[in-house]
């Protein structure tokens, strides 16, 4: 079982590594946009620094959760993130929620798994 968890788990870092290096190297197809969808980007558009940041801190996330030393630490980066995903898909385009919640959930099952981590920062 261990053996199957660390492979979940790598594969769910190398996620996020390709879909944060896919924010700077357009390697995914853009689909079609509704009106509130083309909305929301045209604002991120203007906000220049958030897609980079986003983008960075996926790739971080993603590295991190890769290696199983600092794996706590990437699943807490990536939390924030994920709960926007699953916002976003939940309201704006729910053909993605299904696997946004699977990310979800895998990323809260690293937090599940890493709990005596994260004790010293709560006590």
């Amino acid at each position: 079982m261990k053996i199957v968890k660390n492979i979940i788990f790598i594969l769910f870092g190398l996620a996020f590594i390709f879909f944060g290096t896919a924010k700077f190297i357009k390697i995914i197809p853009v689909p079609e946009f509704t009106d509130a969808q083309m909305a929301i980007n045209e604002a991120l558009m203007k906000l220049k620094w958030i897609t980079p940041l986003v983008g960075s801190m996926e790739i971080i996330g993603g590295l991190l959760i890769v290696f199983p030393k600092t794996r706590a630490l990437g699943a807490i980066i990536l939390l924030p993130i994920l709960i926007g995903i699953i916002l976003h898909h939940s309201t704006l385009d729910p053909s993605g929620t299904p696997m946004a919640l699977v990310l979800g959930l895998i990323d809260v099952w690293i937090i599940a798994d890493h709990w005596k981590k994260y004790l010293p920062m709560i006590k």
